[in-house]
Order: C-alpha cells, then structure tokens, then sequence
C-alpha cells in the first residue's frame, strides 16, 4: 500500500516539498505516489529523489496535464526521528 501526496495545482517548489515531509515520515522501502501537475515537477522530482537516496519508480502522464510519481523511501535519507541535529558550539 502506497501513500498519496496530492499537489495538483501547486507550483515549484511545492509538490517536491510535500513529498520530502510525507517520506521523511516514512520507514525505508515505503512506497509514495505524488500527483502534480507544475511542468517543473518532471524535472524536479527525479533530481531531489537522486540527491535525497530515494527510488523513483515510475513516472507518467496520467492525462490532463497530471504527472503521477512513485517514490520508494531510501536508505540514505534521514528519517524524521533519525534527523541530524545541529552541531554544538564549542
């Protein structure tokens, strides 16, 4: 079972934030569907999944200007428990 983030009608940076916040709520391997239809989502999502350690697994164009991503949470993102805090001064 997948979560669905829906950002249609949001515009960059938006729908890669909302699915940033869903999957650092997520445990490793969980799978989250984005719907979006900002252009720029095509370009983004794949970037931010490459530079964050996560998985697209499929990208299509469901219609009606939708764009619909499926994103698997990766081992090498933080989780929201797990995140780093910041460093101490010294």
């Amino acid at each position: 079972m997948s979560v669905l983030v829906d950002a249609r009608g949001l515009l960059c940076p938006l729908p890669v934030l909302r699915l940033r916040k869903v999957l650092l709520g997520q445990a490793v391997g969980a799978r989250v569907r984005l719907l979006a239809t900002d252009a720029m989502a095509a370009v983004d999502v794949p970037h931010f999944c490459e530079g964050a350690g996560h998985r697209l697994l499929e990208q299509s164009d469901t219609g009606n200007g939708v764009i619909e991503f499926t994103v698997e949470r990766g081992p090498s993102a933080p989780s929201a428990a797990g995140a780093a805090s910041p460093p101490e001064d010294i």
